[in-house]
């Protein structure tokens, strides 16, 4: 999946055998990561349960780093799957998005797929 922007080698912030999380190149908030998996499957419906497993450890790690660097006070995680779910990047992919008190941020914008 040459074409597949996160088959490619992209800066890694953490990762184990079969995931990975990096920082979203166009966040809604300060430190929005994503979790990959290191195989392309389209959907996160798609991932072996190893993967889930190793995606769900690094979503936990991420956010121990993200409480730690930038103090949210809370936080998000979102999965879209599929392209009617405004899934843009067609690799299954986990966000992780840190919220902080009095942000407003504007999911609707941050989707680009077709919602209706």
């Amino acid at each position: 999946m040459s074409e597949c922007v996160f088959c490619k080698d992209l800066p890694k912030v953490m990762e184990n055998d079969l995931a990975y999380a990096i920082f979203d190149i166009a966040p809604i908030s300060k430190g929005h990561a994503l979790v990959i998996p290191k195989r392309h499957v389209e959907q996160i419906f798609d991932a072996t349960p190893e993967e889930g497993a190793a995606m769900r450890a690094l979503v936990m790690s991420m956010r121990g780093l993200l409480q730690e660097k930038h103090s949210p006070d809370g936080c998000n995680i979102w999965v879209n799957s599929g392209k009617a779910a405004g899934q843009v990047v067609m690799h299954a992919h986990i966000h992780i998005i840190p919220r902080y008190k009095g942000e407003v941020i504007h999911i609707k914008d941050h989707l680009k797929g077709n919602i209706e």
